[in-house]
């Protein structure tokens, strides 16, 4: 029979569990029961009882247990010879009272019923089961993620905000669009350069301050992409350098304003501070201490790109890491410290007779700048991924148009359509 093409070998480890409790004696008085191991404690046969047509009850062998066979081979049987009764709705009956579980489920043995008895419960999330009835789910990695049926792992969707989309395009038409302006500005101020209006609001502090604003629209541009090493330190320092230059150079404006209008008092000792070199000290100064802020920065922890799993649900978000969060608001720090020195300044001195007019707009502006930063920090606290970059980028065209459109747009409305007002009768007339 050990040979029979037809037969089957079982673990005897597979036999119900009730059947541990069985214990009697055969027709030659032997006691047959399972040990501890339900292990049998002698050989046997297995019996199909089939009821032939004439009502005749045949005893047909169907299998035996060996209890000395080699492991494998001592529980055999003929599944095929096996004759079930007509009542049956399944052949073989099934031997459990719950369905198996298909692959994205797992088994959930019931309490106080037989092991054989489970619910199906689907895998957690960021788990699965690629086979039927398994006990437990298993984690996918890191990187990867279920899919919809939870039977196999795929990789998570890469996400960044790129050129592609239509959020990327948006951004990138509008900071080459106020780029552009930003140039045509300069050309007209470099066109009209010896013209009352551009002379009397400093006019190489003027061409300073667009070509910083320009770069400040430009630089937003790296804010797209993918991350790299290189994007990730040029955006932050950048933006820090570029931002420092416009506000040094609103501060030295106002400064010059200021000091134009006492400089012009009976007696005044301003008059020998008048003249572009305070002006230039102050730019310089102020974006030598930002060029060391940024340094210190770059050599102690500079930014870098980040694959952030966390924060979407089957996603990677690739981010550029700050790195040093004290730097980085240091650098936002002394960019809102020049905005505060520049706003103030302007605003005590916005009542300075016609001819020095210009702290109005610069009041205007740095209100307009000091209001779009206010509200970034906690938008940007709030919202991660490349909405988290939008936000960056955003924040630094509205700035930057707040300043290009508050300081030289009334300018450039005299210079190109007003030119009877562009005149030193005009800009000098008083109140």
């Amino acid at each position: 029979m050990g040979n029979d093409p037809l037969l089957y070998p079982y673990e005897v480890g597979l036999l119900h569990h009730y059947l541990k409790n069985v214990h009697f004696k055969n027709n030659l008085d032997e006691e047959i029961f399972f040990n501890e191991n339900r292990d049998l404690n002698t050989d046997y046969n297995i019996i199909n009882l089939v009821y032939l047509p004439n009502g005749v009850l045949h005893r047909e062998i169907v299998g035996s247990y060996n209890l000395y066979a080699s492991q494998g081979q001592n529980f055999i049987i003929n599944e095929k010879a096996i004759v079930w009764e007509s009542t049956f709705t399944q052949t073989p009956p099934q031997a459990k009272c719950s369905e198996s579980c298909p692959p994205g489920f797992r088994k959930l043995t019931r309490e106080s019923e037989p092991i054989c008895c489970f619910d199906c419960i689907p895998c957690p999330q960021g788990e699965i089961s690629n086979q039927s009835d398994m006990d437990n789910c298993v984690k996918c990695r890191e990187d990867y993620w279920p899919n919809h049926k939870r039977d196999t792992c795929i990789p998570k969707l890469i996400m960044f905000l790129s050129y592609e989309e239509a959020l990327g395009m948006a951004l990138t038409t509008s900071s080459i669009f106020f780029s552009l302006i930003s140039a045509i500005i300069l050309g007209i101020f470099i066109h009209y350069r010896d013209t009352p209006i551009v002379r009397a609001n400093n006019r190489d502090i003027s061409y300073i301050l667009l070509i910083s604003l320009m770069i400040c629209f430009l630089c937003s541009l790296m804010f797209i992409g993918c991350p790299e090493p290189v994007t990730c330190i040029l955006r932050y320092t950048t933006f820090g350098m570029t931002f420092s230059i416009s506000l040094s150079s609103i501060l030295a404006k106002t400064i010059t304003v200021v000091m134009a209008f006492h400089a012009t008092k009976p007696g005044s000792k301003l008059r020998k501070w008048m003249g572009s070199r305070i002006s230039y000290t102050i730019i310089l100064s102020c974006s030598l201490f930002q060029f060391t802020l940024c340094l210190i920065w770059l050599f102690t922890a500079p930014p870098f790109p980040y694959h952030n799993m966390q924060s979407e649900i089957g996603a990677i978000l690739i981010e550029c890491n700050e790195g040093s969060t004290i730097a980085f608001y240091c650098v936002l720090g002394f960019l809102g410290f020049l905005a505060s020195i520049s706003f103030i300044t302007a605003f005590l001195s916005r009542n300075l007779p016609d001819s020095f007019n210009e702290a109005k707009y610069i009041t205007f502006s740095m209100l307009v700048f000091c209001s779009v930063w206010i509200t970034f920090i906690p938008t940007y606290l709030s919202t991660r991924g490349k909405y988290m970059v939008a936000v960056e980028i955003f924040a630094i065209q509205a700035s930057s148009a707040g300043l290009l459109g508050c300081i030289f747009m009334s300018k450039c409305r005299i210079i190109l359509l007003r030119p009877d007002m562009n005149s030193r009768k005009s800009v000098t007339k008083n109140n």
